[in-house]
């Protein structure tokens, strides 16, 4: 300490600035360091809020000590990552955000004594919130606003008006998927009675109408296109993705190139086979008998069924008779099978596959390539698929560019460039610090040496053998030692300073 304290107060006042300066230096990095490594790291929680509802939320927020962010002009809030769950609790807890249109809700205050009309209309606008509610649970919708048009019922069915409704989607739409939107309508359309898919419209915040667009309007044939195309485009890139795969495993990569072009059928088709059987199945056999018996009369009694040839015999043979007759009838039923199967869209009319070999592949193994490529892709050349190999010298890939540092890594890089500053930083101030510790603690001349206490100008005069006259001045001749020391004090004046305020500081 006492050594640190006759640093300090050797040192000039420039050296002392720029002590103070350096010391201040490192402060104020090391606070930005640390400010930087505890800046807390923000998620969002909350998009597409009501301005006018940003006030509750963060009152719940700062209720709970939770940290928050307002973003996007007060219309989404993101709290401190490690308290994502905190403000959900919290805002569960308050029952925000709060629905702009109230739901079902509605009725768990029902007034007695309302009219028909009154029910109509809670009953439309608690229809109507609950619809808000629900597509506001879609990803990627921050909320919603519903209107519907429920229509009188008549009593004739030609009088009848169609039901309509009308979405507003907060947000953009680009946000938003095709299939969503299309999925918004089905929703909407499903849940209102008489509610048929063209007479919902979609539009977002911005005006632009997303539902009906131009697939809504189109025609199950244009509709059944573009569910072909998507179809053949996900067959084709699968296809392709195996069999590059496959050849980049054999050649390596960068050999070959595989192509597919295919034609799917996307026909959703139903088919009845019915087989009849060889023989038939009896299903009712009904029989009838009849019997006669007869004895040794003379005659039979008169009419008309004497004169039958039972009848007769009988008579005329005077003897005992039996007569006996079966009639039988089969009902015979038809074997047959039924069969009722549904094809499933999808099957491959045609299909063609051109495969790109590099030059540098040999010539013997381009026909095992073609028949390996032609069994994993199925060709058949009984339904027109067509398989082509050629070999192309291929471009050689430029060299690869001097990949960018990303961000993060830049980042990382100015903790480690402002450590490495504050270290340099260190060391040359201490370095200075100990260059002007040596200079003080040199070896102090032979003068300083010789004089171990003051002594006055009598007894340098008296020592030198010299004794001034009346009148008289000394002189450098006069005394040596006193010369050499007038001579010190004009070449280094400063050191002379120094050694003398030491010594002051000393007593």
């Amino acid at each position: 300490m006492a050594q640190l304290r006759s640093i300090i107060v050797n040192m000039t006042p420039r050296g002392r600035l720029m002590a103070v300066g350096s010391i201040l230096g490192v402060v104020v990095v090391g606070l930005l360091m640390m400010r930087m490594a505890s800046a807390p790291s923000y998620s969002t929680v909350m998009a597409g809020v009501d301005p006018a509802q940003t006030g509750k939320i963060t009152a719940a927020l700062d209720a709970k000590g939770v940290k928050y962010e307002i973003q996007n002009n007060g219309t989404a809030i993101a709290v401190d990552k490690s308290q994502i769950a905190t403000a959900r609790i919290a805002l569960a807890e308050k029952g925000l955000p709060q629905s702009a249109q109230p739901g079902m809700e509605l009725f768990d205050k029902q007034k007695l004594g309302a009219s028909d009309f009154q029910q109509q209309v809670t009953y439309q606008r608690a229809l109507e919130g609950q619809l808000a509610q629900t597509i506001g649970q879609i990803d990627g919708v921050g909320g919603a606003t519903v209107q519907l048009v429920l229509p009188q019922d008549q009593l004739f069915q030609d009088q009848q008006s169609a039901a309509k409704a009308a979405v507003l989607l907060s947000g953009q739409g680009t946000s938003l998927n095709p299939g969503a939107v299309r999925g918004i309508a089905q929703l909407v359309s499903g849940s209102v009675k008489g509610l048929g898919l063209n007479n919902v419209s979609i539009t977002d915040s911005t005006g632009q109408l997303l539902w009906p667009n131009s697939t809504a309007g189109a025609t199950d044939g244009q509709m059944a296109a573009t569910t072909k195309q998507a179809a053949e485009a996900r067959y084709a890139q699968s296809e392709e993705s195996n069999l590059n795969a496959m050849l980049a495993q054999t050649l390596g990569p960068g050999k070959a190139q595989v192509q597919v072009n295919a034609d799917l059928n996307m026909d959703q088709t139903k088919a009845d086979e019915l087989v009849y059987g060889k023989k038939g199945v009896p299903l009712q056999t009904q029989k009838e008998n009849e019997q006669l018996k007869g004895g040794g009369s003379t005659g039979g009694t008169a009419g008309t069924p004497s004169n039958t040839v039972p009848s007769y015999a009988g008579a005329a043979g005077g003897a005992g008779s039996n007569y006996k007759h079966v009639n039988g009838q089969t009902t015979w039923g038809v074997n047959k099978k039924v069969t009722h199967t549904t094809v499933a869209p999808g099957a491959v009319n045609r299909q063609s596959v051109a495969v790109v070999l590099d030059s540098s592949v040999p010539k013997a193994q381009v026909a095992a390539l073609r028949q390996a490529v032609q069994n994993a892709a199925g060709i058949n050349t009984a339904r027109g698929d067509t398989i082509s190999v050629s070999q192309v010298a291929f471009a050689k890939p430029p060299a690869p560019a001097k990949t960018p540092i990303t961000t993060s890594v830049v980042g990382f890089l100015k903790y480690i460039l402002a450590g490495l500053g504050l270290l340099a930083f260190l060391f040359f101030v201490t370095r200075h610090l100990r260059r002007r510790e040596a200079e003080t603690l040199m070896g102090e001349p032979v003068w300083l040496r010789e004089i171990e206490a003051p002594t006055t100008i009598a007894e340098l005069e008296a020592g030198g053998g010299y004794r001034l006259g009346p009148g008289e001045h000394p002189s450098r001749d006069s005394n040596p030692l006193r010369g050499e020391l007038e001579n010190l004090v004009d070449s280094e004046p400063e050191r002379v300073a120094q050694q003398v305020r030491a010594w002051m500081n000393e007593e």
